[in-house]
């Protein structure tokens, strides 16, 4: 028997088996020492210096590799601040005329610089250098301690990533080409981490609890992210096993591909959408061999959070167009920026909030910032000559909200019509339905907008008021919950009614529980990751949508709770 045996919760299919690396900040705590040899502890200083810039020569390359020049910048600037003789001469300063150590006079020196950044208000640059100098102090500091300080960006050989969480930039970090899998102690299902992991098509297992404080850096660790388990150090006896089950895996996914160029069509001949969601242009290959028949959602909010700087609307520009262009004619619906919640952007400090979730976010931001928003929507606009482009608008609450969207969208458009500037003339506009607010009011808001997009990640936590990144809490996550699916089928039917298509861009689209139960409810289009897509497609070839109009009435009418929801579908679906 293996050592241990972790579960979790599996976030994205397929099997894994390597080495443990660990994606945890090791302590850098230190005491503060007086000391005789100050020549010594100068060249100490010296010397992790020398190595911290060495390493981010290494990143900064691995960067420019995996994400592209501009991205890599900001390990230039570290670099440059670390050949700054005047920072580094008023530490080696301190450590003569106070006789500390040297991690002592990295602290109070690096703090002097970092407040004094931190109070130029009027000029945000300057402010955003004191991040970067954390960051410096924190790399020169695991130096002077001897301790490694992880990053993804420098491995080089297959591992398995054991994180407590993974955030969007450090998945942005992950080389596919190494990173076999990850398991973390904390997320669900919707988690950032768990998009990301679908989204990069490698395995991984979340909300473990444990796997930080189970897992040693290099043990070996099977990956299970079928069906969410983790074994640490097995036998070789199940190494053998599991190899096999990742041979049928594979297997598996190749009858899947065989359904790529097919359209997807009920086994009563019933077409349906089947769409990606993907967060930048790099994600295309697996929308082209998914045989993806849309881009369901493209985040755009990946541009923003992959750059060391407001992206400008050229930037922008290239990268909607190339995705445009990439899927020749059909649909792309790109969603406007989502920061906030969770999502921040160093460079663009949000107000601390008691409830991020519920604050200054998405819309929000770009109703406020317009600025911002125009930019965006200037590049979507002069992308949209290319090909099909949607454009899609989060966290709406009201139509007011969507009505200043689109007036700002329209004048937007006029500037660019007068300058000669080509510009579709059919670019449909549509909302989130992630607010509860919005879906009662779905009726109404289909007067107005093209079509609705059904963000049941988001619409699932405000609907029950639980944190989706909340442990405590997550047995309220419940995507089958008759309340969830009444709410569902009320803007369905709102947009059917006024002539507009409803698509689902949520985690739940690609639930193999949840597709049975949105064929009979009607949902023109389901979006989802990539590497669900041909799964999905054979499972919705096998199912009448009059059956399962049926169905999903008894779930809607008889059923009380998500797992009597769950029971009946794996009943007259699964089990039959």
């Amino acid at each position: 028997m293996a050592e241990k045996v972790l579960k979790g919760i599996a976030a994205s299919d397929g099997i894994a088996i390597a080495k443990a690396y660990m994606l945890v900040d090791p302590d850098l705590s230190f005491e503060k020492t007086t000391v005789s040899d100050t020549d010594a502890e100068v060249a100490r200083l010296h010397d992790a210096f020398d190595a911290s810039k060495a390493e981010l020569k290494v990143i900064k390359d691995k960067a420019v590799e995996n994400l592209g020049e501009e991205e890599a910048e900001v390990f230039e600037a570290h670099i440059t601040i670390l050949s700054d003789p005047e920072m580094l001469g008023q530490i080696e300063g301190k450590i003569k005329d106070d006789k500390v150590n040297a991690e002592e006079a990295l602290k109070e020196a690096t703090d002097t610089f970092i407040s004094m950044f931190e109070a130029m208000t009027d000029n945000a640059y300057m402010q955003e250098r004191a991040g970067d100098i954390r960051d410096v102090t924190k790399r020169v500091l695991s130096h002077l301690l001897g301790v490694t300080l992880p990053s993804p960006a420098l491995i080089d050989s297959e591992v398995i990533v054991v994180a407590h969480d993974l955030t969007p930039s450090d998945t942005a970090q992950l080389d596919r080409k190494y990173v076999k899998g990850f398991i973390t102690d904390i997320g669900g299902r919707t988690s950032h981490s768990a998009i990301m992991s679908r989204t990069l098509e490698i395995p991984a297992v979340v909300g473990s609890e444990s796997a930080t404080a189970d897992i040693k850096a290099g043990d070996t660790v099977v990956l299970d992210g079928i069906n969410g388990d983790a074994l640490v150090e097995p036998t070789d006896a199940e190494v053998t096993d599991y190899e096999q089950k990742a041979k049928d895996f594979v297997a598996q996914k190749a009858e899947w591909a065989k359904l790529k160029n097919e359209a997807t069509v009920s086994k009563d001949g019933k077409h349906f959408e089947l769409a990606s969601n993907i967060g930048t242009p790099d994600d295309m290959d697996g929308v082209l061999d998914a045989g993806s028949e849309a881009i369901g959602l493209f985040r755009s909010e990946f541009l923003y959070m992959n750059s060391s700087e407001l992206p400008d609307e050229e930037t922008q520009f290239q990268a909607y167009k190339k995705v445009v262009e990439g899927m020749n004619g059909k649909p792309v619906i790109v969603r406007t920026m989502d920061i906030g919640g969770d999502k921040e952007l160093p460079y663009l400090p949000l107000p601390d909030e008691m409830n991020p979730f519920l604050g200054y976010r998405a819309i929000r931001i770009s109703l406020d910032r317009d600025d911002i928003f125009r930019t965006q929507l200037r590049a979507l606009l002069r992308a949209s000559h290319y090909g099909q482009l949607r454009i899609m608008f989060p966290m709406i609450a009201t139509l007011d909200e969507f009505r200043k969207a689109k007036a700002i969208f329209e004048e937007e458009k006029a500037k660019l019509v007068a300058a000669g500037t080509p510009v579709a003339d059919d670019i449909k506009l549509g909302i989130m339905i992630e607010i509860p607010a919005a879906a009662i009011l779905a009726d109404q808001f289909a007067k107005e907008v093209d079509f609705f997009s059904i963000g049941t990640n988001d619409l699932i936590q405000y609907s029950f008021a639980a944190d989706r990144g909340n442990e405590q809490v997550s047995y309220l996550y419940q995507p089958y919950n008759p309340s969830l699916l009444r709410l569902i089928k009320h803007v369905i039917d709102a947009a059917h009614a006024n002539g507009r298509f409803t698509g689902m861009c949520g985690e739940v689209a690609g639930d193999q529980i949840a597709v049975p139960l949105l064929m009979g409810l009607g949902l023109d289009e389901f979006s989802m990751s990539s590497t669900s897509v041909l799964k999905t497609r054979s499972l919705m070839k096998k199912l009448d949508t009059k059956e399962m109009a049926k169905l999903a009435d008894k779930a809607l009418n008889e059923c009380v709770t998500n797992e009597e929801v769950k029971e009946l579908v794996e009943k007259n679906v699964f089990d039959k």
